[in-house]
């Protein structure tokens, strides 16, 4: 791909959401003339779970495929909590088609023993019809932050809605395949791409050292702290988000004007 071409984004969404949580950042990343991929990770809006075991690394050649479909090389990622953690696993099993990275919500090191056992009692507590419902109610609001709660009461009844929704099947895989992810921080130090870490200062989830963890491993990394702001950035701060993707694609676009330069 020549550099003056506009760079190719592939937005990766958080759990138990779909891809129309990226509906405003697409928008506007079209606008400017991208190509953007949201697709629906494996078992969520249109996109059927299959059989295969939980693993991240399915989730991430699904997302190989896609582009090759497309027939795209390489693409800026972009991914939100369970979206970051795939885009990781995509970084580590196809790292030449990573042009860019963008992690929101996300920490790169692996789960703890009791995090992870957390994740797995969580799947099975999800498909338990006697308690799902209570779990996904009294969870869900905390994935945004008390602003947003406070705030925009609207928008905390719509990710409950799409919580709701979501194949209880596929959260229960998607929570077993991130508690067995990996540690990623020496996968990041060694990924030399423009890179962009995005925390929410009231983000109950990730903590800001691990945010800051995350940036530190990464090279090119930087990282930003949304005020007010919990861990559904690309919904509570759409137009913060926008501009943060378009500042990371056009410091993808210098270097590659950068490096065709010097060859």
């Amino acid at each position: 791909m020549s550099p003056t071409e506009k760079s190719p984004v592939a937005l990766l969404h958080a759990l138990p959401l779909n891809s129309a949580m990226w509906q405003a950042q697409a928008a506007a990343l079209r606008a400017r003339g991208h190509t953007v991929l949201t697709p629906d990770q494996r078992g969520f809006g249109s996109t059927p779970l299959g059989t295969v075991p939980p693993s991240l690394d399915t989730v991430a050649d699904d997302l190989a495929a896609l582009l090759d479909e497309h027939g795209i090389g390489s693409v800026a990622l972009a991914g939100c909590s369970m979206g970051g953690y795939a885009a990781m696993a995509f970084l580590r099993r196809h790292p030449h088609r990573v042009r860019a990275l963008a992690l929101l919500a996300t920490r790169a090191a692996a789960d703890t023993p009791e995090a992870a056992a957390q994740r797995t009692g969580f799947a099975d507590l999800m498909l338990d019809d006697t308690r799902r419902d209570h779990l996904i109610a009294h969870t869900t609001p905390l994935l945004l932050g008390a602003t947003t709660r406070a705030r925009c009461p609207g928008l905390v009844g719509q990710v409950t809605a799409m919580a709701a929704s979501a194949d209880p099947e596929a959260v229960a895989w998607a929570q077993r395949a991130i508690a067995a992810r990996p540690d990623s921080l020496d996968l990041l130090r060694g990924t030399e791409v423009p890179a962009v870490v995005v925390t929410g200062a009231e983000d109950e989830l990730v903590a800001a050292h691990e945010a800051a963890q995350t940036a530190d491993a990464l090279p090119r990394g930087q990282l930003v702290t949304l005020p007010a702001v919990g861990h559904l950035q690309p919904l509570e701060a759409p137009d913060r988000i926008t501009e943060l993707l378009i500042s990371l694609l056009d410091a993808s676009a210098m270097a590659d004007l950068h490096r065709e330069g010097t060859c």
